[in-house]
């Protein structure tokens, strides 16, 4: 009996969406689950005419594209074809109930060993928009990273005008050397680490660098079209102003939760953070191609990368027609605009509706207060150091303590109860043992105290956390990123803290929610957030060297009593230190 010609184009639709889309297998009631395979391989990388071998996903730079849709599970199978140990973070994914996918080397896993494998499994419960996953060891995320775009659920649609097309641009820096080489020359002389030598959009460093012209990111728009721009943020150790002549920008989300529209013509980007803005273009193609710009927003003492990337966005139109067209060029702030900034990250607000509510904890169980900033640590005897003297160390500090990365992974020691085997404490203050005029003159004794200290909290408490600038070795901006959580930023100022007169003013209609906050430099940012999922959660600065100098510190949420607030046990191929 032969098979109807329905059934044959049945199945031929059938076969044709599993080819146009291999990683989504398998069905689920809430979403699908799809597969990936991360190849961890190194490649030979060509950039401001200086070849090197990197450390890529699949061979790609920036990674691959990970698209998936709330109520999606993702299947990611990491293998490591290279020397270097490596652990992937799913940076803003909520990771409820499953901490050991959340990827931080030591604190959630032991990292993936050469020759070895992990496979992430999580899913994406609550959250749609643009995030980003990286490299979670060392400096290793210099090259391997990539975007996560969530998609709304199906039949949903943006709480915006539907775009045209939706364009991913990934901040990123290059460095000629080796980056890991540069991190552990840092740490060996006490010093700063030698800056990148290139800012890129999508891997490209653009035409205002050497060599670079033909390595130029190029966007090519429509007239009369709205473009969804994904701006992420993946440098290593720069904020960045982000511009695009003659346009301006309609930011509709951020770090994946999305804002009341505002327009501008300026963004400031914090290396953790993403901002999807809609790009209108004009009705029709003018005579002229515009550049996009970013160059770095610096507050502290330290030496960094003083340049501008470019791009540009070209209109689409005969060939013939590009001869001879103007290059406009957008204007930046300066390089030190703080009161821009602080302007700028006011703007962002909540939607605050029945769909996309502001669930900000309108009552607080626990209040912390923490300093960030720099500090030292004395130089080894019978060395010189490249630090503040030539007899200290470089730090960083919150609450005067710096982290120091565990020999094994604190998840598996909380959870296997290890805690008597002197893996880390629950002693990390909730306020700074010696309090001082933060933003004011420092204290003459800036040498940080070291250990592997935790927060231990109950679960679902409801926490209202003051983030500290301090003036020490220099006021600075740090953004600051919490694992396994958003939370609301409901105020922030310059200068000291003040517990009487500030709160008052706390926003708790409309904050922004966020998974990166930036704490002002020479001021204080306050948020809160509700301690609703179990494990052991990391948060530091998002500049690596201020992490590889010891700025973090860990939350660990105990289980709850009910089945569905406990973390259950590890996957079995859980890497071992």
């Amino acid at each position: 009996m032969g098979t109807s010609p329905a059934i044959v184009m049945i199945l031929f639709v059938a076969v044709g969406c599993f080819m146009a889309y291999p990683e989504a297998v398998t069905a689920k009631h809430t979403g699908i689950t799809r597969h990936y395979t991360f190849n961890i391989k190194l490649k030979n990388t060509t950039r401001l005419c200086h070849t090197k071998s990197i450390v890529t996903v699949n061979g790609k730079f920036p990674g691959p594209r990970v698209i998936t849709r709330e109520g999606d599970r993702l299947v990611v199978k990491v293998v490591n074809h290279v020397p270097n140990n490596i652990s992937i973070h799913w940076h803003g994914v909520r990771q409820l109930r499953s901490g050991w996918a959340d990827g931080p080397s030591y604190i959630m896993q032991c990292p993936v060993q050469t020759g070895h494998s992990y496979v992430y499994n999580f899913t994406i419960t609550g959250q749609r928009g643009t995030l980003f996953w990286h490299a979670h060891i060392s400096w290793l995320r210099a090259t391997v990273y990539g975007p996560l775009i969530i998609l709304p659920r199906r039949n949903e649609s943006y709480p915006f005008v539907k775009p045209y097309k939706e364009v991913p641009i990934l901040f990123g820096e290059w460095f000629n050397a080796d980056p890991e080489a540069v991190i552990n020359q840092s740490l060996q002389t006490g010093g700063g680490p030698n800056v990148s030598d290139a800012y890129t959009f999508n891997g490209l460093p653009g035409p205002l660098y050497n060599c670079s012209a033909k390595d130029t990111y190029k966007l090519k728009v429509k007239p009369g079209k709205t473009y969804l721009l994904r701006l992420i943020n993946a440098a290593l150790n720069d904020e960045l102003f982000f511009s695009i002549a003659g346009h301006s920008l309609t930011v509709v989300e951020a770090d994946a939760v999305y804002v009341k529209p505002f327009e501008t013509n300026v963004l400031m980007i914090t290396p953790g953070q993403i901002t999807n803005v809609l790009l209108k273009t004009k009705p029709k193609a003018p005579n002229a191609t515009f550049l996009m710009l970013a160059r770095p927003y610096a507050t502290g003492m330290g030496t960094f990368d003083n340049t501008t990337v470019a791009g540009i966005l070209e209109y689409e139109t005969p060939s013939s027609s590009l001869k001879n067209r103007p290059l406009l060029k957008p204007g930046l702030p300066a390089i030190n605009a703080t009161n821009f900034v602080a302007n700028f990250t006011s703007k962002f607000r909540s939607l605050a509706t029945a769909k996309f509510p502001a669930n900000v904890p309108q009552k607080v169980d626990k209040k912390f207060f923490f300093t960030v900033g720099l500090g030292t640590k004395p130089c080894p005897k019978n060395q010189t150091c490249q630090g503040p003297t030539n007899t200290t160390k470089f730090a960083a500090a919150m609450n005067n303590i710096s982290f120091a990365l565990p020999r094994t992974a604190l998840l598996q020691s909380h959870f296997f109860s290890q805690y008597s085997k002197g893996v880390y404490t629950t002693d990390f203050p909730a306020f700074p043992l010696i309090p001082f005029n933060y933003t004011g003159t420092p204290p003459n004794n800036t040498l940080v105290n070291n250990g592997t200290k935790l927060v231990v909290i109950p679960f679902n408490t409801s926490v209202e956390l003051v983030l500290q600038d301090t003036s020490i070795l220099g006021a600075e901006s740090h953004p600051l990123h919490l694992h396994g959580y958003n939370f609301y930023v409901v105020g922030q100022g310059f200068g000291n803290f003040d517990p009487e007169n500030d709160p008052p003013k706390f926003n708790l209609v409309d904050p922004v929610e966020r998974n990166t906050v930036v704490v002002p430099s020479g001021g204080w940012v306050a948020i809160r957030f509700q301690a609703d999922n179990p494990g052991v959660w990391l948060m530091h600065c998002h500049f690596d060297v201020h992490q590889s100098w010891g700025l973090g510190m860990a939350w660990m949420v105990l289980d709850g009593e009910l089945p569905n607030q406990k973390l259950p046990p590890p996957p079995s191929d859980l890497p071992k230190c």
